[in-house]
C-alpha cells in the first residue's frame, strides 16, 4: 500500500499528493506529465479516517 503525505497548505486547508502513475491512467496528464486542462474534484468525508475523492466532469454554474 502506497503511503501519501498530508501537507499544510495554508491557514485553513490541508492537502495530499496524488501519484502521476494514477493521474495517467485517468487521462488526466498530457505527453510531458503535466496536468492536461482544468479539473476539479469532489472530496467527501464517508467515515472514521475514510474519504472519497470524485473527479467532477463539470461545474453546475
Amino acid at each position: 500500500m502506497a503511503l501519501n503525505k498530508l501537507r499544510q497548505l495554508d491557514q485553513n486547508s490541508a492537502g495530499v499528493t496524488l501519484p502521476k502513475d494514477d493521474l495517467r491512467i485517468e487521462g488526466l496528464l498530457n505527453e510531458d506529465g503535466q496536468l492536461e486542462g482544468e479539473h476539479h474534484a469532489h472530496i467527501r468525508h464517508v467515515d472514521e479516517k475514510e474519504w472519497k475523492i470524485t473527479l467532477v466532469d463539470q461545474i453546475d454554474s
